[in-house]
């Protein structure tokens, strides 16, 4: 559902000699990018990480978790750099968003997320629900609406059902690789180079 969306939503900007002088075109360029940054990015990738971290925080999948805090920090560069970026050209270009357009594509994302969700979480796993994840969604699409500038939130009264999840987002640490002890390698057999 999540890629037949993305498909409908960015597939009619996804070619390089779009005329972003034509009015139609560039609102139908920024509604994209809007469910590119603010969707897709800010809040199905955001959002996505969510189960892996929930089990790092019971001492388990550590480094695919820490991986996932690297990636997890350049999706919320990517989000914030589009929101900006959809932001200027609202301002410049004096465009008036469909309303209707943007609340569809909000209860849209939801819907998708909420089949995801039900198929990964059928059952909770370790203390993480179903219910848990798709309330974080709808709080995180509260806050990409209101980074975006919207008067009106999508989801009302959501509320932050995974406090710890933005501590993932806001890693700042760094590590060189040549400082760094590998610890994680079993030995599998003796090397010989006779």
């Amino acid at each position: 559902q999540k890629i037949n969306m993305a498909n409908k939503r960015l597939g009619a900007v996804l070619h390089s000699d779009i005329d972003l002088k034509d009015p139609y075109k560039l609102q139908n360029f920024v509604t994209s990018y809007i469910f590119f940054a603010a969707i897709f990015e800010g809040c199905w990738f955001y959002n996505g990480f969510s189960p892996v971290f929930a089990l790092q925080r019971r001492g388990l999948m550590k480094g695919t978790a820490e991986q996932f805090q690297y990636i997890m920090r350049d999706e919320v560069m990517h989000a914030s750099f589009g929101i900006r970026v959809v932001k200027q050209i609202l301002e410049e270009e004096k465009i008036k968003l469909d309303k209707k357009e943007i609340r569809e594509m909000w209860d849209e994302s939801y819907e998708a997320e909420k089949a995801y969700t039900n198929y990964i979480l059928r059952d909770p796993i370790l203390g993480y629900s179903a219910e848990m994840h798709l309330g974080q969604f709808q709080f995180i699409a509260n806050r990409r609406a209101k980074q975006l500038g919207f008067d009106e939130e999508p989801f009302p009264g959501a509320e932050l059902t995974l406090p710890w999840l933005d501590e993932q987002a806001n890693l700042r640490k760094e590590k060189n690789f040549f400082e760094t002890r590998v610890t994680e390698y079993q030995t599998g057999g003796a090397l010989s180079w006779d």
